[in-house]
């Protein structure tokens, strides 16, 4: 069974030919080291090495003052370039304050790494930022092992092009937001494969949502056609993809009707997303969490307005109505605009700020709810799961 299995909020996942082998019962530090970039030649500037780390220049100078983990190249002109021991070091110090350990100390490890040249190349390889930061991880095990969040012993590091899960959720969820910031989309859609048997609501709330939030709160700076929210909006939304394709196979190959079928149109969740919100990911993955419960789901998403909202559920007929959102204070024109059409339609407004259960109009069946899983719970009890003889 997969740690996101559904029924099953204690993760662990199953060893599938070509898939993640993740134990969450684990703790281990991030085993793939976020790509850099090759560095055969000089080194690299300070702003350069703190975009593509994530974190901004005032930190790398403040742990050079602090930690002396410092460029340690110089120029023509006295200007100071980071090498790629200098980079692997950082990733170092960076991935263990992601996982909690305090700075000095994270900065004392990093420190204490040695990145030998003949032991990361081998015959005849070129030295760059990646395999520079693998050879200092490596080095490392005995150390992180003594730490939180240190690696099991059977924890070993996968060959430089290769995509190694975390062995724990929050190591997970900081290799989630590493590859975002690092604009890595083959890693993060890796991190975030949502099997046929996971629960698609424990994957939003203990993983997809948790990283989406810490990089929602980053300021980055990036060149054009970078956007580490896109990064992450994109591998969550192929794993959504992905994985109702594949349960819906699964279902049909299974004796169950197709969802087209119409003994499953009589009972469904018609979810409308923010009118503003840029990427509606919590109403994709409350979708797919009601779809893996045997529920039906269609999801609106775009602008919509009162009169389009209206023709829409007198098209589809809805069991309930919900509006999923994670905005502070969402448009709720479409909720009021419903309500007053369809008096005893239930409408399901999800809002966490208590600031916001005001503008939710106060009726019966207008009901506000304050977390992804009590929304997906009071939907269920309304559209029901499709009967097993179905």
């Amino acid at each position: 069974m997969s740690e996101f299995a559904r029924g099953r909020f204690a993760p662990k996942f199953a060893s599938q030919e070509g898939r993640p082998d993740i134990n969450w019962q684990n703790r281990g530090v991030i085993s793939r080291v976020t790509s850099i970039g090759t560095v055969t030649g000089p080194g690299l500037a300070v702003a350069v090495v703190a975009r593509r780390l994530g974190v901004a220049p005032a930190t790398l100078r403040t742990w050079d003052r602090r930690y002396g983990l410092g460029p340690s190249e110089r120029t023509v002109g006295a200007h100071r370039r980071y090498t790629p021991g200098d980079v692997a070091r950082l990733i170092i110090m960076r991935r263990l304050t992601l996982e909690g350990v305090a700075p000095a100390d994270a900065a004392a490890i990093a420190l204490e790494s040695e990145v030998s040249a003949a032991d990361i190349i081998g015959a005849g390889g070129e030295l760059t930022t990646e395999t520079a930061a693998l050879g200092s991880v490596a080095s490392l095990r005995t150390h992180l092992r003594a730490i939180p969040g240190g690696p099991s012993a059977d924890f070993s590091m996968a060959d430089s092009n290769a995509i190694t899960i975390p062995t724990n959720l929050s190591a997970r969820i900081a290799a989630v937001i590493d590859s975002a910031l690092g604009y890595d989309q083959a890693t993060c859609n890796a991190l975030l494969y949502l099997d046929v048997q996971d629960d698609p609501a424990a994957w939003w709330t203990q993983l997809v949502e948790p990283a989406w939030q810490r990089i929602a709160q980053r300021t980055v700076l990036g060149t054009p056609g970078e956007d580490p929210e896109l990064v992450l909006s994109n591998a969550a939304m192929t794993a959504l993809r992905n994985f109702i394709l594949t349960f819906e196979q699964v279902e049909v190959a299974g004796g169950k009707p197709s969802a087209a079928h119409p003994s499953r149109m009589s009972k469904i969740a018609l979810i409308f997303a923010a009118p503003d919100e840029m990427v509606p990911l919590v109403a994709h993955a409350l979708a797919a969490s009601l779809v893996a419960a045997g529920a039906i789901a269609r999801i609106v998403t775009g602008p919509v307005s009162a009169h389009r909202a209206l023709e829409l559920v007198t098209m589809v007929r809805p069991a309930a109505v919900v509006l999923a959102t994670n905005l502070a204070r969402p448009d709720l024109d479409v909720v009021y605009a419903v309500h007053d059409k369809f008096e005893s339609l239930p409408i399901f407004v999800g809002l966490r700020r208590e600031d916001s259960a005001s503008d939710v109009p106060l009726a019966a069946n207008v009901q506000r709810v304050r977390s992804f899983t009590g929304l997906l719970h009071e939907v269920l009890a309304v559209v029901g799961k499709r009967s097993a003889d179905n």
